[in-house]
């Protein structure tokens, strides 16, 4: 067993040692029998890598073919035992930073199985930002419409593309249909935080998710095509003229005819059990002090949620205007010449904070505070595919210059703009 594999060992299930350690990817159940999390080895699909082969239909045993054959897989096996999956890597997945094979296979397996994969997570980049990815771009050759740029983990990465990776996501979102005809069951949307390195200013985020929601069952509900579970489309059949074409005929997008399983009531597409409500982001400052005796400093730079969504209804109680995670008492609930008990009857469900108050800053900790352009800008009520999309067409309008210039100081970490 070579050094790197014991170093992983501690994260990696016993059931997934073995193709761990040929392949650098596994799966793991996070919340067993309910949540899993696929790690992928995007190197495999990286175009700045010249020892593999692109993942071309004509080489099956290429590693990045292999790769997505047992993704396939696992995909598939848990879908059918009614689990949710995040996936998750090192290099984004577009047209830029995937060979092109590669690139066709990934989102047609993301929208095949839309209606299991709660995200898409990755890095890289070292710039926040998030992008979409969109059946619409198979129709043509899809290194002719992109929404990243290939980069390498050098500083120069981030001073140098970072004003044409914004214009880029804003030239997507701009292209985005109008809400009235955008098909959500063509889209997927790709999460890519910032650095967690000291190289640049690192930070982490915290996610809360809707726990007590109903649970979805694929294949048991129906969708706008009126077919239980899934979509009559598949990937070939959304290409269209293009197969006619010599150059396409032995490609993956011409000979992958699964249908796929999207549905607007799966907790990508609604909340539900499972659907990730928002997340917190953190910086952390103070890096080079820091050790075990010193932890470091973590400031908020920004939140999904609308402000509104920190705090319980004001009908829970004037306790819950206090700076504190306790809980109102039952006395607080019941009326004058109420007993307690009848106090709690009328009570309705606790209120259970998305990010523990001690955690936000102290003008988001008033519960009398209804909006806040600096920390919550974009008042996302969860982050399925509609709410992301909602809010890519919103920064696809010319008028939105507040919104937009939040955006770009969060993609650069508040970076100089002008270099």
């Amino acid at each position: 067993m070579t050094r790197p594999s014991r170093i992983w060992r501690a994260f990696v299930p016993f059931p997934s040692y073995q193709v761990f350690q040929r392949g650098g990817y596994f799966s793991v159940e996070v919340i067993p029998d309910s949540v899993a999390v696929i790690s992928l080895n995007t190197m495999y699909f990286y175009d700045s890598n010249t020892a593999v082969g692109g993942c071309t239909r004509s080489d099956p045993q290429d590693p990045g073919n292999l790769q997505f054959d047992w993704l396939d897989v696992q995909l598939q096996m848990f879908r059918e035992r009614g689990m949710q999956v995040w996936l998750s890597g090192h290099v984004p997945p577009s047209s830029r930073n995937f060979y092109s094979e590669c690139y066709v296979r990934y989102l047609e397996l993301s929208l095949r199985y839309q209606d299991t994969i709660l995200g898409h997570v990755y890095g890289h980049m070292n710039m926040d930002h998030f992008f979409l990815v969109d059946a619409g771009q198979l129709g043509n050759d899809s290194r002719s419409r992109d929404t990243s740029l290939a980069g390498d983990d050098a500083p120069s990465t981030l001073k140098h593309s970072k004003k044409e990776l914004y214009k880029l996501l804003l030239q997507e979102f701009a292209d985005l249909p109008g809400a009235q005809g955008l098909n959500h069951d063509n889209y997927a949307v790709v999460n890519v935080a910032p650095s967690v390195v000291p190289t640049y200013l690192p930070s982490f985020r915290i996610y809360a998710y809707n726990t007590t929601g109903s649970l979805y069952t694929a294949g048991q509900l129906g969708n706008a095509t009126g077919q239980p579970g899934g979509s009559s489309a598949s990937l070939k059949s959304r290409v269209g003229a293009l197969c006619a074409e010599k150059a396409y005929e032995n490609t993956w997008r011409c000979n992958l005819e699964q249908p796929w399983h999207s549905n607007a009531e799966s907790p990508s597409r609604m909340n539900r059990l499972w659907t990730p409500l928002g997340y917190a982001q953190y910086t952390l400052r103070g890096m080079d002090g820091a050790d075990e005796k010193h932890p470091p400093k973590f400031k908020l730079e920004y939140l999904t949620f609308p402000v509104t969504a920190l705090h319980p209804p004001e009908a829970q109680g004037a306790a819950d205007a206090t700076d504190t995670d306790e809980p109102a008492s039952d006395s607080a609930h019941a009326s004058e010449g109420e007993s307690e008990s009848e106090g709690k009857k009328e009570k309705g469900p606790k209120f259970w904070h998305p990010i523990p108050r001690r955690h936000l800053p102290r003008l988001l900790r008033n519960s009398t505070i209804g909006k806040s352009k600096k920390f919550a800008p974009y008042g996302l009520e969860d982050l399925t595919i509609p709410s992301w999309t909602a809010l890519g067409q919103r920064l696809g309008r010319s008028k939105a210059k507040q919104l937009r210039q939040r955006f770009r100081r969060f993609m650069y970490m508040g970076a100089d703009e002008a270099t």
